[in-house]
């Protein structure tokens, strides 16, 4: 049968219910899919769509989530593409819509990737398996929430996604949210992902410095390079995933901050 729905951007879409080929361009999303029970039904993903990695070896990819592979997209004849507005470029998306149905999420906090596992599974016929999914986030990011005030974790952090130039994550972003709910301020008052100088960030008096693991992969030769320019705060290495992967991968987060606040307590 047919049914339609609404996307987080408005839109309209009509698909066969429940869909039974699916690509996904986006790689939280794609997990998610995965962890809600689906795996013949997902034909396409990008080559950033890593996890679960064995089904991400056994999946055609349909090329990077900034440059999709249009004509190999319309050749797998999917009936339903999901993706998100951050993500994907508006021009793919417009013209593979006027071909398929698309429905797209919008995210910027953790109640709006909830809202997102309830709506992709809805779409997807998982409606049970994303409610424990979000039972599960939910209860462990309140117990996030608890401990971070009651160990009395209030850090003014920067958090770097980029080198060469520079760029941090900043305002209004769904990295920001989690930085919130673990008791960490963001020293970067500019929304988005503003480019940043090591000066700007010296003078943003941070306590910490995160260099995410994604989009560029940071790792220890970059920590004494900012280290030397910003003394005063201590820089290291965190998982992007945990921050920034707003599907499923939450629940695999919730322990991996618990870990992350022990850590951080003593800085």
């Amino acid at each position: 049968m047919q049914k339609n729905f609404t996307d987080q951007l408005g839109r309209e879409i009509t698909i066969n219910f429940p869909p039974k080929r699916i690509i996904s361009v986006v790689p939280s999303q794609t997990e998610l899919l995965f962890d809600l029970g689906l795996d013949q039904e997902i034909i396409g993903l990008t080559k950033f769509c890593i996890h679960p990695i064995d089904k991400f070896a056994t999946r055609t990819k349909v090329g990077g989530t900034k440059k999709l592979n249009i004509d190999l997209i319309k050749d797998l004849k999917p009936d339903l593409i999901i993706g998100n507005k951050e993500e994907n470029y508006q021009s793919d998306i417009e013209e593979l819509a006027t071909y398929f149905p698309v429905w797209m999420s919008d995210i910027f906090t953790l109640d709006d990737a909830m809202k997102t596992i309830t709506e992709i599974g809805a779409l997807v016929n998982r409606e049970p398996e994303a409610g424990y999914l979000n039972h599960l986030i939910s209860a462990g990011f309140n117990d996030l929430k608890t401990l971070a005030l009651q160990n009395h974790i209030n850090k003014k952090v920067a958090y770097l996604i980029w080198r060469k130039p520079y760029m941090v994550a900043g305002k209004n972003t769904f990295i920001d949210d989690i930085l919130l709910l673990n008791g960490m301020t963001n020293a970067v008052k500019s929304e988005r992902y503003p480019e940043i100088t090591l000066e700007e960030l010296r003078n943003a008096d941070c306590e910490l410095i995160l260099l995410s693991s994604e989009p560029y992969p940071f790792a220890e030769k970059h920590i004494e390079e900012i280290q030397a320019a910003v003394p005063n705060a201590k820089v290291i290495l965190v998982d992007g995933e945990m921050f920034s992967w707003y599907g499923s991968r939450l629940v695999k987060a919730v322990q991996y901050f618990f870990e992350f606040q022990e850590q951080i307590i003593s800085y």
